[in-house]
């Protein structure tokens, strides 16, 4: 998807997602958030609609598959150079830090998440070479 396609496209989730009190009907049966980022180069403030994922200990996990591609999204990087965020959850929004896993970590947790996902299997295979990274919120 290029990227005026891909603005578009959060554009419209984030709308949905902020009339319906955080649910999106393509993502209905999965938790959403939105990431506000600081731009690591621009360091102005972006828009992210996720899916989360809540693990069995709790913790609120972000994986940046970005749908299998082999490059990582760039709210990765945006997170690296700012990782205390406000994020908007059902109605609530409230400040955390996004915190990524190291790559031992990382990599259990993916193992974990692809044994549950056929979906999210399927972008870890196509996004190979590539490591997923993995983040974890922190409310503060």
């Amino acid at each position: 998807m290029s990227e005026p396609a891909m603005k578009s496209f959060n554009e419209k989730i984030i709308e949905e997602f902020r009339a319906n009190g955080g649910k999106v009907g393509m993502f209905a049966d999965y938790p959403m958030v939105i990431l506000h980022t600081i731009g690591a180069k621009s360091g102005k403030p972006q828009l992210v609609p996720l899916v989360l994922t809540i693990n069995e200990k709790q913790e609120w996990i972000l994986f940046a598959t970005f749908a299998g591609s082999p490059k990582n999204p760039a709210w990765v990087y945006n997170l690296r150079a700012n990782p205390q965020i406000d994020i908007e959850y059902g109605t609530e929004t409230f400040k955390a830090n996004v915190l990524e896993l190291n790559e031992s970590e990382a990599q259990a947790v993916v193992n974990e998440h692809t044994s549950h996902s056929e979906q999210f299997a399927g972008y870890v295979k196509s996004a190979a070479p590539r490591r997923i990274p993995v983040f974890r919120v922190e409310r503060l």
